[in-house]
């Protein structure tokens, strides 16, 4: 191609072959870009998205209430004008309100409280006589300079909050300017255990006289020994205590040999003993799943978790719609009775040969067939054990933090805790003003 930079000197032989030179260069662009708009170009053609169909604008759905914060009784008003006019200067007086805004504060401050006890004498006998103060006149526990008020803080915080110790020190001062050691954090809350003892007995014999209840054990450790915690559960109530053993003689301890409820659990052995045994179908088809997914490449595996699966469905199904019916109805043991048999023949074929991936869950399946629909008969028996290992969870958490206990009366002191706390949640109770009224009644708000 001739040179381009010196038009001004080129003959026109020259400028006539720039021409046809520069007119092909431009029509074999165009035909690039004919092609890369086409999506038919080569290896430098870029990829054009296809552009999506509008959606369908699907109408809001109506909510039942609106959730914004709704005002309150104002404890304090503050009227706000404006003393002068800002263009003349004049002063300004009178006025109508024009609106109203609503701020809310928390103000958590120090109150040191002297209690004078006066001496005074009879001028008839003669004899001198002092006022006899209680826990609720003075609120505090014991002799304790710390009132309840800060008492019931520290275990709400440490507990229902899961706060450790360290950081409830340091937001005390924060807040208040109180400063705490670790042994003071440590006596509140056994003062508050104290105080629940006999609430937590009548925790323990409402787990025991319930129709269904679900257990669950996990991992403790107290002064870096290895121990347990149990944990027993219904819609109301929580119960923990700490074992050093895992056995089976545990469970029986706790709910008693009067114990006559259905205890849904997983399929760990030591629940054996205790009589009528739901077991738990998440811990089933959670195993069912990984058994799947290891067998991804095999359809018959597959669909032999599916089968299992739909067979749960159904038996849902089933328990849902006999809501109406009377527990252990004719009924409800014929479909107890059908799925039984549905579940049996879909784990017979593989129980005992040793070749297919199925075999430990048929086999389980099998031994524990009397226990997987106990849920179709009675409807308060719960077919999973969710409830237990939603409620193990804070102190799964709480372990990992703290490493556990350092004492048995540390240990006792936590399940204590747990246990009440975990029972004002559950009956969705408000945990710091249930246990100021724990420790002082007359002065709970």
């Amino acid at each position: 191609m001739p040179d381009v930079e010196n038009l001004s000197t080129a003959t026109r032989e020259e400028l006539i072959e720039i021409i046809q030179v520069l007119a092909a260069r431009v029509a074999e662009l165009e035909e690039e870009n004919r092609r890369l708009r086409a999506g038919k170009g080569g290896g430098t053609a870029l990829a054009v998205k296809p552009s999506r169909p509008p959606k369908e604008k699907q109408e809001r759905k109506q909510r039942d209430g609106a959730f914004a914060r709704r005002k309150e009784t104002a404890d304090e008003v503050r009227y706000h004008a404006l003393e002068c006019c800002p263009d003349c200067g004049r002063k300004l007086e009178g006025g109508w309100e024009h609106r109203r805004r609503q701020t809310i504060e928390l103000i958590l401050q120090k109150k040191v409280v002297d209690h004078v006890i006066l001496a005074r004498r009879c001028g008839v006998c003669g004899k001198r006589w002092l006022p006899k103060l209680s826990d609720e006149v003075i609120g505090a526990q014991g002799k304790r300079r710390l009132g309840v008020s800060v008492q019931a803080l520290v275990a709400t915080l440490h507990i229902g909050c899961r706060i450790p110790i360290r950081m409830i020190r340091k937001l005390l001062w924060e807040v208040g300017e109180l400063s705490l050691s670790n042994g003071e954090v440590v006596k509140l809350l056994e003062g508050v255990k104290q105080a629940g003892e006999p609430e937590l007995e009548r925790l323990r014999e409402q787990v025991r006289g319930a129709a269904a209840v679900c257990a669950d054990e996990t991992g403790w450790r107290q002064d870096g020994e290895n121990g347990y915690l149990w944990g027993f559960f219904t819609e109301q109530e929580r119960y923990f205590e700490y074992r050093k053993s895992r056995s089976g003689r545990v469970p029986e301890e706790i709910l008693g040999e009067a114990f006559d409820g259905v205890v849904t659990c997983d399929f760990y052995a030591g629940y054996n003993k205790l009589g009528v045994l739901q077991r738990c179908w998440s811990h089933l088809l959670r195993d069912a799943a990984d058994l799947a997914e290891l067998n991804a490449d095999r359809p018959e595996v597959v669909g032999w978790v599916e089968s299992l699966q739909a067979l749960y469905q159904e038996a849902k199904a089933v328990a849902s719609a006999c809501t109406e019916l009377s527990a252990d109805s004719r009924v409800r043991r014929k479909e107890r009775r059908r799925l039984e048999k549905l579940a049996a023949q879909l784990a017979r074929p593989y129980a005992k040969n040793h070749d297919a991936p199925q075999r430990v869950l048929a086999h389980r399946i099998l031994k524990h067939l009397p226990e997987l629909f106990v849920f179709v008969t009675d409807p308060a028996v719960p077919a999973t054990n969710n409830l237990a290992e939603r409620s193990l969870r804070p102190a799964v958490i709480a372990r990992k933090i703290s490493g556990g206990t350092r004492s048995p009366k540390g240990s006792a002191t936590r399940m204590g805790l747990m246990s009440l706390l975990g029972t004002w949640s559950a009956q969705r109770k408000p945990l710091l003003a249930t246990c100021r009224h724990l420790l002082a009644p007359a002065r709970a708000p």
